[in-house]
C-alpha cells in the first residue's frame, strides 16, 4: 500500500505542477494579448489635425456687407447720402 500512495501522491505533484505552469502561461499570454490590443488602440487611433482656418471669401463679405447696409437703409435707419457713402467704402476697400 505504501508504494501506492507514493504513486498517488507523485501523480497529484505532477499535475499541480502541470496545472499551475498552465494558469501562468495563460496569463502571460493574455497580458500580452491586452497588451498589443491597447497597443493597436493607440497605434490606430486618427490624430485628428486642427482644421485649416478658412479665410473669408472676399466677395461673399462685400455682398453680406452691402445686404446689411440695404437693410439698414430700407430699415429707415440710414439716410440715401449716408448709404451712398458707406456703399462706397465697402466696393473701394
Amino acid at each position: 500500500m505504501p508504494g501506492l500512495l507514493r504513486g498517488i501522491a507523485r501523480t497529484a505533484v505532477v499535475a499541480g505542477t502541470a496545472t499551475a505552469v498552465s494558469n501562468r502561461v495563460s496569463r502571460r499570454q493574455a497580458g500580452r494579448w491586452a497588451r498589443r490590443e491597447e497597443e493597436r488602440y493607440y497605434d490606430d487611433e486618427p490624430v485628428e489635425a486642427e482644421p485649416e482656418p478658412v479665410a473669408p471669401d472676399p466677395v461673399s463679405t462685400k455682398l453680406g456687407q452691402l445686404r446689411q447696409l440695404g437693410e439698414l437703409k430700407t430699415q429707415g435707419l440710414l439716410t440715401d447720402a449716408e448709404f451712398e457713402v458707406e456703399k462706397s467704402k465697402i466696393l473701394n476697400s
